[in-house]
């Protein structure tokens, strides 16, 4: 089989993020193809810093590091999305694309919506506009989306939804382009994630807090969810969105696994601003247009005619819902202790 990443050049936006770190690692590891180049693309010159350092296997560095990267396979390019003239300069000579640069933080979104807007739909309009006005050859774009994206209550769901939708219709103005976007649940121990918050928590001695017991989520590694994105880059059709078969679990549960035997209270605070009860990666809605993609995988075929052929045998009759996919808490401990070294790391083993 080819191997997707053999000599391209590549982009990550946002890939000093948590996901686009393990992304690049990845895509470095040379185990899909190894690339001619790999471009890191964010704002934060300080990630940059540090992950170049990583990176370079070196724990102090002084400027002659950024010139001595960039003779490298890894480069890094300080820029914005939501700026169109530096987009469009960095996505010359590519050609795969991680669309990843996102703001999704719940209420961080909600209380600066229109940042959201800007970072989360502008950067995606952006990047195929650049694209399609300059006839750039491209192979694929992934855009990487959310389950807040699905039934969006949310203003970080609802700008995912919409950044999935400009994704989706670039392949009617760039056709040359094969644009897909990549749909999954909570990412265990990323950044501003639940699993960070309970391990503080619980080495703070307590108490650890969930917003209702009632609340589940789709759970993932990041590990798992650069699975998801490599899927769609090896199976993904234009307009398709790929989408994880996983399981999920009650916070509740997550939250006494972690705290073990230690004495330490939950507390229920209730709702936050935005936030849902249970998360769904697939609306009933949708699974009309929801077919067997890969191996383990959901592909949710474009509702643009254009792109898509009606599906005659749905994979999925109604509602792909974090309720309907629950692990027991014995299946969340067995899924959680294969997954320690990676969840939750030397915090956790040590305590």
């Amino acid at each position: 089989m080819t191997k997707p990443f053999e000599g391209k050049n590549i982009l990550v936006t946002g890939g000093t993020g948590s996901l686009g770190q393990v992304l690049v690692r990845r895509i470095l590891s040379g185990v899909e193809g190894l690339p001619e180049s790999v471009t890191v693309f964010s704002r934060d010159e300080a990630k940059q810093h540090y992950m170049r350092l990583e990176c370079m296997d070196r724990a102090t560095a002084t400027d002659e590091v950024i010139f001595e990267n960039s003779q490298r396979c890894l480069r890094f390019v300080l820029g914005d999305v939501r700026d169109y003239a530096s987009v469009a300069r960095v996505a010359h000579g590519k050609d795969i694309i991680f669309a990843a640069a996102a703001l999704k933080q719940v209420p961080s979104c909600e209380y600066f919506p229109w940042e959201a807007c800007r970072t989360n739909i502008l950067g995606a309009e952006n990047l195929v506009r650049a694209i399609a006005e300059h006839n750039l050859p491209i192979d694929t774009v992934v855009g990487i989306s959310t389950d807040k994206a699905c039934k969006p209550v949310n203003v970080m769901g609802m700008t995912k939804a919409i950044q999935e939708r400009v994704y989706i219709e670039g392949n009617l103005r760039a056709p040359q382009t094969r644009f897909i976007a990549a749909r999954y649940g909570n990412v265990l121990a990323s950044r501003g994630s639940v699993v960070p918050l309970f391990l503080d928590q619980i080495a703070a001695g307590g108490p650890v807090t969930i917003t209702t017991e009632d609340m589940t989520r789709f759970l993932l590694t990041l590990e798992d969810s650069v699975d998801t994105i490599i899927a769609a880059v090896k199976a993904g059709e234009p307009g398709e969105t790929y989408i994880p078969r996983c399981r999920s679990a009650y916070m509740t549960d997550l939250a006494k696994f972690l705290i073990g035997d230690r004495d330490i209270e939950i507390v229920v605070t209730g709702i936050r601003p935005g936030e849902k009860i249970h998360e769904s990666l697939l609306a009933a809605e949708e699974s009309t247009r929801t077919v067997f993609g890969a191996e383990g995988y959901y592909a949710l075929r474009p509702m643009l005619p254009e792109l898509a052929d009606p599906v005659d045998e749905p994979a999925l009759v109604g509602e792909y819902s974090s309720d309907t996919a629950l692990m027991t808490s014995d299946e969340l401990a067995k899924f959680l202790t294969e997954k320690i070294p990676e969840v939750i790391g030397a915090r956790y083993l040590e305590s």
